[in-house]
C-alpha cells in the first residue's frame, strides 16, 4: 500500500527528441504533463530536465542545451546507437548524475539507449517509463539488461505494448489519462470526422484520407507535420479527398475541434503503445474508429465506444465510418471518466514508485 503521507522529490527526464510542449515527443509529452499535474497536486515535488525551449505550466524546468536525438520510430531495427555531438540527452543524463542526491527517485521518459545503459552507474533508483513498443535490437538488449539487474523499474502503457518485448512479464502496466476538465462533452456533432497524430508514415494517415475520398465524409487533420514528403505524397495521391489540415493545436483549441466531430479515425501501421488521442476523443464523447492493432485494442469497446476494424483495410474503415451513428457518445464520455482520470493515473504511478524504491533498498 502507498502511504498517503509519503511525498516524493522526483526528477523527470523528458524526451530528448524535442522541447517539451512542441509535440515532437508525441503522446509521452501528454503523459508527462498529466502526471506532473496530478502528482504536484498531491504534494510531490517534481523537477523536469528537458531540452531548451520547453514549456510546461507550473513546473520546475531545468532546460539544458544540446543537439536533439533522432526519433526512434524513424530508425530501423539494426540501426546503431546514435549520440550527436553535444547531445541534449547526454547533458540531461549528466545533470541527473550530478544532482541525483537531491532527489528520491529519477523517472526517465526518454526512449533512448543512453539512460538505460547508464542506470548501473547511478546511486539513486531510476524508474524507466517506456513509451513505445519494440523498435530496435539495441534498445531491446539494453532495456532487457535493466530488467534483469533492476527488477520492477520498467513501466509501460499497455499489455499489448509490453508483449512486443522479450521481458514483457517484468513490465508494470500503467496506462494513461487526460485532465477531464479540459475536454468538453458534445452531444450534437458536425458532419465531419477527425484524425489526430504526428504526420509520419507509421501513423497511416493515407488510409484515413483514402476513406474520406471514398465515403465523401469530410476529414479534419490535426497534428505535428513531421514528414513533409510523406504529407505531400498523400495530397498528390488523393487530390479529391475532402480534407482540411489544421496543424498542431494546444489542448483548448484541439478539443474545441475534436468534440464537434462524428468520430476519430486511428490508422496505425505499427503497434501503438497506447493512443492518447483515443482517450482525448472519448473525453469529448467522440467514438473512435481504429485498426485493431496495438494499444487502442485495450481502450476501445467495439460496438459501444467505437469500432475495431481489420488493420490496413480501407474498405472496413469506410464501413465503420458509415455505422458510427449506432454508437453512444454518452457512453464514450462515461468510459473516459471511469477509466482514464488523472486520479487513477496518479494512484498507479505512486504505487509503482513505491515499489521501485522498496526494491532498490534491498540491493
Amino acid at each position: 500500500m502507498v502511504d498517503p503521507s509519503q511525498k516524493f522529490n522526483l526528477l523527470f527526464l523528458s524526451t530528448p527528441v524535442g522541447p517539451l510542449g512542441s509535440g515532437l515527443g508525441g503522446g509521452v509529452e501528454l503523459t508527462l504533463t498529466n502526471l506532473c499535474q496530478v502528482l504536484q497536486g498531491r504534494g510531490h515535488r517534481i523537477a523536469i530536465a528537458a531540452p531548451i525551449g520547453s514549456s510546461l505550466n507550473n513546473a520546475t524546468l531545468i532546460e539544458l542545451p544540446g543537439a536533439l536525438q533522432p526519433t526512434a520510430h524513424t530508425q530501423g531495427r539494426q540501426t546503431s546507437v546514435t549520440l550527436p555531438d553535444d547531445a541534449v540527452l547526454a547533458n540531461m543524463c549528466a545533470y541527473a548524475h550530478q544532482a541525483q542526491t537531491d532527489y528520491d527517485l529519477i523517472v526517465n521518459f526518454a526512449y533512448d539507449w543512453l539512460p538505460f545503459y547508464l542506470t548501473p552507474f547511478f546511486e539513486r533508483a531510476i524508474a524507466h517509463f517506456i513509451s513505445m513498443g519494440s523498435l530496435s535490437d539495441a534498445m531491446d538488449t539494453v532495456i532487457g539488461q535493466v530488467a534483469k539487474q533492476f527488477p520492477n523499474t520498467l513501466g509501460v502503457y499497455t499489455r499489448t505494448q509490453a508483449d512486443t518485448f522479450p521481458f514483457a512479464h517484468q513490465c508494470h502496466i500503467l496506462g494513461s489519462a487526460v485532465d477531464l476538465e479540459l475536454y468538453d462533452y458534445c452531444d450534437q456533432p458536425s458532419p465531419w470526422m477527425a484524425w489526430m497524430g504526428r504526420i509520419s508514415p507509421e501513423k497511416g494517415l493515407e488510409d484515413a484520407v483514402a476513406a474520406a475520398q471514398i465515403s465523401g465524409i469530410p476529414l479534419k487533420i490535426l497534428g505535428k507535420l513531421e514528414d513533409p514528403v510523406y504529407w505531400q505524397r498523400i495530397l498528390e495521391t488523393y487530390p479529391d479527398a475532402p480534407i482540411e489540415y489544421l496543424g498542431f493545436l494546444p489542448t483548448a483549441q484541439l478539443q474545441a475541434v475534436l468534440r464537434q466531430c462524428r468520430a476519430l479515425l486511428m490508422t496505425p501501421r505499427w503497434v501503438e503503445a497506447f493512443g492518447n488521442v483515443a482517450i482525448e476523443a472519448l473525453a469529448c464523447g467522440v467514438p473512435v474508429i481504429t485498426y485493431a492493432r496495438g494499444g487502442p485494442t485495450e481502450i476501445i469497446q467495439s460496438g459501444k465506444t467505437g469500432w475495431l476494424v481489420e488493420p490496413d483495410c480501407v474498405a472496413k474503415l469506410v464501413e465503420a465510418m458509415q455505422r458510427v451513428d449506432e454508437l453512444s457518445r454518452r457512453a464514450c464520455r462515461e468510459q473516459a471518466v471511469k477509466e482514464y482520470s488523472l486520479d487513477a493515473l496518479g494512484d498507479r504511478f505512486e504505487h509503482w514508485f513505491t515499489e521501485v524504491l522498496s526494491t532498490h533498498r534491498l540491493f
